[in-house]
């Protein structure tokens, strides 16, 4: 890479890799993630961090997995002396630009970044810290008036949505910042253009679909009329495989507060969530044709990803929080047509946390001025390196679970350790709906032994949980002064210099 290549990264929320045509899905109708596979790189065993967004995203911006940086749940402060991506970025003389939902909990709603196009879509003080409680289950209908299941059992067709605004606006956000870096700047010549920031661009926009509410206009429920759609696998016998960790997670969404039986519900929820993956692939489209229309695309790297997936269904289970295929595994695509050929695809395991490493390597950034980070360029993996014993975790202590919670990927292999209980472990060559937990049975004795030293290895359980315990009384005490000030606030007002644009003064 001779010139530094612009850089964009499309982030969304909640997104099931499976549920994608890109990966495969016989109905869903991604023609635009298509086309990026086709022209680039698709990892098929990528992972989230953390199966909730802001551990997830602070993740993805630091190249740490979230205990190390101590972003726990929805309601965790990303702490402002973690160097991120965009600091190294800016260091290397990059232009860094934020739009969309970020998720950024404290007072500093940069990270690195030197500009962000718009306000963040959730509150970015601690309205979202979460219930914990003592013994591992709780009914916390208290806690939510209304269950997050809600959400699963009244999907269907609106003319609008908060949600709809709020990616509309980010959308156009994006768009116009790609025409300011359009490579014939040129204007009237009656009046010359003010100087252009010559700078290479990195550049996230992060939308909110196809995160519940499952809300869609009537023409996008009418792309699957009389298509296949799939409802959850629930077996007749699903208390034989629930794991404490499910009923917490269950306990926590509210799923016993609702329907989950309801085929007309579930049918309702698969279609509207298939046309909220088309509207993501639509807007995904839209920034390809931009980057091709503006001259950018043959030094523009892009990469496409979601924060965590999301169980919508199987087992009885919503939302994510689980370490299950459905809501841990992600979409990671990348694409840079100039230097790497397309259709690659890479069956190693891969995180949201070398995502950081990967883009810095991109940037042509120095990896000995890079402190230390757990997360490790997969440039090699897409250059043909294969690696049978990549090993990858994930983590989350807070904001669904009551416990200590990780999981391990080696190979074909899955283990999950929920402190306290018994482990679990699937083959998921065999078992990609991760029915048969072969934990405890002898001849996987080695494999279990293995990963759980891995586990232990890299990360102490007791001691995070101490930790956990320490920043949720810490956040507890604080929420309450600002709940009793309204004080200090965060949200990010975005500033737009209406002296400086257009044809103004001169």
């Amino acid at each position: 890479m001779a010139e530094k290549p612009n850089i964009l990264l499309i982030t969304c929320d909640q997104m099931v890799a499976q549920l994608t045509g890109a990966y495969g899905h016989p109905v869903v109708q991604t023609p635009n993630l298509n086309r990026l596979v086709e022209e680039g790189v698709r990892f098929d065993n990528a992972y989230t961090s953390c199966p909730i967004c802001v551990p997830a995203r602070s993740s993805l911006k630091t190249g740490k997995y979230v205990s190390r940086i101590g972003c726990y749940d929805n309601g965790a402060m990303f702490p402002a002396d973690q160097p991120t991506l965009c600091h190294y970025l800016s260091i290397a003389g990059y232009d860094t630009v934020a739009t969309g939902k970020m998720h950024f909990i404290g007072p500093d709603q940069l990270h690195g970044f030197e500009k962000r196009l718009t306000t963040d879509f959730h509150p970015s003080d601690f309205s979202f810290l979460p219930a914990r409680p003592e013994g591992g289950f709780k009914d916390f209908s208290e806690f939510h008036a209304q269950p997050i299941a809600i959400d699963y059992v009244t999907a269907g067709v609106r003319q609008w949505s908060t949600e709809h605004d709020f990616d509309e606006e980010n959308h156009f956000r994006t768009l116009e910042y790609l025409r300011s870096k359009r490579s014939q700047y040129t204007g009237t010549l009656q009046k010359e253009l003010p100087p252009r920031d010559e700078r290479p661009f990195f550049m996230q926009v992060s939308y909110c679909f196809p995160h519940e509410p499952f809300h869609v206009t009537q023409e996008l429920w009418d792309i699957y009329e009389d298509k296949d759609i799939e409802l959850p696998e629930i077996p007749g016998n699903l208390a034989n495989y629930e794991h404490p960790m499910d009923k917490m997670l269950n306990a926590y969404h509210g799923t016993h507060r609702v329907n989950l039986n309801d085929e007309e519900a579930l049918y309702n929820m698969r279609r509207a969530y298939y046309g909220l993956i088309t509207l993501i692939d639509r807007r995904v489209g839209d920034l390809l044709q931009a980057l091709e229309d503006y001259g950018l695309k043959e030094n523009t790297i892009v990469m496409f990803l979601s924060d965590h997936g999301d169980m919508l269904g199987e087992r009885m289970m919503v939302q994510k929080r689980s370490f299950y295929q459905f809501s841990a595994q992600i979409p990671w695509i990348i694409s840079y047509p100039p230097s790497w050929k397309g259709g690659i695809v890479v069956q190693e395991p891969v995180s949201i946390i070398d995502v950081m490493p990967t883009i810095l390597e991109c940037a042509g950034v120095d990896q000995k001025r890079v402190l230390p980070i757990d997360g490790k360029s997969v440039i090699p993996l897409m250059e043909g390196e294969r690696d049978r014993n990549r090993t990858i975790f994930a983590e989350i202590h807070s904001g669904g679970v009551t416990i200590a919670c990780f999981m391990v990927r080696q190979a074909d292999f899955k283990y999950i350790h929920t402190t306290g209980y018994a482990p679990q472990l699937y083959d998921l060559a065999k078992d990609p709906k991760e029915w048969n937990n072969l934990a405890g049975q002898p001849e996987y004795q080695e494999v279990e032994r293995k990963l759980h030293a891995l586990l232990v290895a890299n990360f102490d359980p007791d001691q995070i949980e101490r930790d956990v315990q320490e920043s949720l009384a810490r956040r507890r005490l604080l929420k309450g002064a600002m709940d009793a000030t309204g004080l200090p606030n965060w949200d990010y007002q975005p500033f737009f210099d209406a002296t400086k644009k257009y044809w103004r003064k001169g």
